[in-house]
C-alpha cells in the first residue's frame, strides 16, 4: 500500500508540459541549465588542493549540498522522509523509502549511500557493503562512502582493507581529518603487529 501511495506521489509533484511550455514563455530567456557534474568536478579539483582543513570543510559542505539533490522533487521529499524516519528509529519505514528513492534513481548516488548508512545503522554490514560499492560506482569519489567502507571494514577486524580504503578517501579529501586519523592509527597497530 504505502509503495502504492509514493508511487503515486510522482505524479503529484510531475508538472504537466503545457505548464511548462506556458510558463517557459512568460519567463526571459535564463542563464546556462545548472550543471552538477561540472561543478563537483570543480569542487573536487579544489578539495584535493587545499591543506586548509577549514577551506577544506566548506567545500565539503557545498559537495554534500550538491550531492544531496537528486533532480527530482519526489526522490529529494522521499529520501528527506527516510531521514527523519531514521533519525526516530523507524527503520523499517526509512527502508521502504529508500528503497523507492533507489528504484526511482538507480542513477542516483546518494540515495544508495543514504541506504547504505541505514544498513549500516541496522547493523545489516553485508548490506550496507553491497550499497557501498553501488554507490562508488557511481560516484568514485564519495569519501563519505569511502569512510563508511572503511570502518565496516575496521569492525569486521579487516584491518588492512580498511586502511587501503581510508587511503583511497585521502586521495580524493586530503584534509579528512578522520581520516588522517584512523590511517595514523591503523598503520601503528599494524605495525605494531609486524604487517
Amino acid at each position: 500500500m504505502l509503495r502504492h501511495v509514493l508511487l503515486a506521489l510522482g505524479l503529484i509533484f510531475a508538472i504537466p508540459a503545457h505548464a511548462q511550455t506556458a510558463e517557459s514563455k512568460a519567463r526571459p530567456a535564463a542563464k546556462a541549465p545548472f550543471k552538477i557534474a561540472d561543478d563537483l568536478d570543480g569542487l573536487f579539483a579544489q578539495l584535493k588542493r587545499t591543506s586548509n582543513t577549514a577551506r577544506a570543510s566548506r567545500i565539503s559542505a557545498k559537495i554534500w549540498s550538491l550531492w544531496q539533490t537528486s533532480d527530482s522533487r519526489t526522490v529529494d521529499l522521499l529520501t528527506h522522509w527516510a531521514r527523519s524516519a531514521s533519525s526516530k528509529r523507524k527503520y523499517a519505514a526509512a527502508l521502504d523509502l529508500l528503497d523507492q528513492v533507489v528504484t526511482l534513481r538507480p542513477d542516483y548516488a546518494e540515495g544508495w549511500n543514504q541506504r547504505a548508512t541505514l544498513h549500516f545503522a541496522m547493523r545489516n554490514f553485508d548490506k550496507s557493503i553491497v550499497d557501498i560499492e553501488r554507490t562508488l560506482a557511481l560516484e568514485p569519489r564519495h569519501y563519505g562512502a569511502l569512510a563508511g567502507l572503511a570502518t565496516i571494514l575496521e569492525s569486521m577486524d579487516r584491518r588492512e582493507e580498511a586502511l587501503d580504503t581510508w587511503y583511497r578517501a585521502l586521495a580524493v579529501y586530503p584534509s579528512m581529518e578522520s581520516a588522517q586519523g584512523a590511517v595514523l592509527r591503523l598503520e601503528e597497530d599494524l605495525a605494531g603487529e609486524g604487517i
